[in-house]
C-alpha cells in the first residue's frame, strides 16, 4: 500500500503554515504554534490518533490567536485529505466517548468527503489562561471543513475547562485513529456504494 503522507504549506497576510503528516505513524509530534497551551492540544491529538504530526507556524499573534488556530486547522485538515487519497480502504466511521477525570465527551466521525461540523460543547470561562475557549470550535470547523470531514463533538458533562478542551482533542484524535484504518475486509475498496468519497 502506498504511504499515506502529505506536506501542506500555507501562507497568507496573517499566517505561515508547515504541516506534515503520516497517517500510519505512531503519534510523534513536532509542534511550534506560538500558542503553549494550543500546542499541547496539537500534540494530544497526534499522540492519540497516532499520526504523525510535524507543524510550525508563525502567526499574527500580536492580535490574537484566532489566525494562527484557524489555519492551523485549515492545513491539518487539508494534509489529512491528501494523505488518505481516495480513502480506499480506510474504515471510514467511529465514535468514542472518552472520560476524563470529571468530563465526558463524544466524538463521532465520518471521513465522508461531506465537510460538516456538529458542536455542542460548552465553556464556562471565555479563556483558559490566555487561550480563548472559542477557539476550539473554530479549530475543528476548519478541520472538518478542509479535511473533508463529517464531525460531531458533544461534551456530555464536565466542570474544568481545560479538561472539557482536552477531551475534544483526544476524543477526535481516537475517532480519527479508528475510521482512519485500513479495513482487511476491504483493503481495496472504498468504502462507499457511490464507489467514491470526495
Amino acid at each position: 500500500m502506498a504511504e499515506r503522507r502529505a506536506e501542506i504549506s500555507r501562507k497568507t497576510n496573517e499566517t505561515d503554515v508547515f504541516v506534515r503528516v503520516n497517517i500510519d505513524g505512531t503519534g510523534k509530534s513536532q509542534i511550534s504554534t506560538g500558542v503553549g497551551f494550543f500546542d499541547h492540544m496539537l500534540d494530544q491529538l497526534s499522540r492519540h490518533s497516532l499520526i504523525d504530526m510535524d507543524i510550525n507556524v508563525k502567526g499574527d499573534l500580536h492580535i490574537d490567536d484566532h489566525h494562527t488556530v484557524e489555519d492551523t486547522g485549515i492545513a491539518i485538515g487539508q494534509a489529512i485529505s491528501k494523505a488518505l487519497g481516495d480513502r480506499r480502504g480506510i474504515t471510514r466511521y467511529a465514535s468514542l466517548d472518552l472520560a476524563m477525570d470529571e468530563t465526558m465527551t463524544k466524538a463521532a466521525v465520518d471521513i465522508s468527503g461531506r465537510p460538516f461540523l456538529v458542536w455542542n460543547v460548552m465553556f464556562s470561562a471565555p479563556k483558559i489562561g490566555t487561550f480563548d475557549t472559542e477557539l476550539v470550535r473554530e479549530f475543528f470547523q476548519a478541520l472538518a471543513q478542509n479535511g473533508g470531514i463529517t464531525l460531531h463533538v458533544l461534551n456530555h458533562y464536565g466542570a474544568n475547562n481545560h479538561h472539557i478542551a482536552e477531551t475534544c482533542f483526544k476524543a477526535v484524535a481516537r475517532v480519527l485513529r479508528t475510521a482512519t484504518e485500513i479495513d482487511p475486509r476491504q483493503a481495496d475498496r472504498v468504502p462507499s456504494t457511490k464507489g467514491m468519497l470526495a
